[in-house]
């Protein structure tokens, strides 16, 4: 009778949680995916086409490792010069509040698919890709953030502090 009582509350007992400091400037989008735990408009720089879209997706616990995930990414840049992009990323490690975010920074035009499965690509040049896997209680994580040069330069370091707060509760 214990061991059942026990395991009711287990079950009842929440599941960590991503949590974040919203830095100031940021706003919210409605979700528009189950997968998609948040979704920001970080506001253009001046003389940008476009704001930049930072988002975070919780696929269950699963979603491939880091490296996977970085070949991905790497295909949703093209370089202007020809170059490979995976001879222009730079990725890097962060780790914050027991959790370890691998990191990869990627100029160059956004050729990702206009929706998953898609035979369509965007086409713009002159942008900036910077997405990271999160690992550690209650994940994996991903974050995708992708936008104007100018406008991801504006917003480096509110990003640097965003990431820094992450954290699971």
């Amino acid at each position: 009778m214990l061991l059942a009582a026990s395991l009711a509350l287990l079950l009842q007992a929440p599941s960590p949680t991503l949590k974040y400091d919203l830095p100031e400037g940021w706003t919210s989008k409605p979700l528009s995916s189950k997968m998609r735990l948040a979704d920001f408009v970080l506001p253009k720089a001046e003389g940008d086409p476009e704001d930049a879209s930072l988002v975070i997706t919780f696929f269950g616990g699963q979603g491939g490792t880091v490296q996977a995930n970085f070949d991905r990414w790497l295909t949703q840049m093209q370089q202007p010069d020809g170059r490979a992009s995976k001879d222009v990323a730079k990725t890097s490690v962060l780790k914050t509040h027991d959790l370890s975010l691998s990191i990869m920074d990627l100029p160059g035009t956004f050729v990702a698919e206009i929706a998953p499965g898609s035979s369509e690509h965007f086409n713009k040049p002159g942008y900036h890709l910077r997405a990271a896997v999160i690992e550690g209680k209650g994940g994996p994580y991903f974050i995708r953030l992708v936008g104007p040069a100018r406008t991801i330069a504006k917003w480096d370091a509110a990003v640097q502090a965003f990431f820094k707060s992450l954290r699971v509760e």
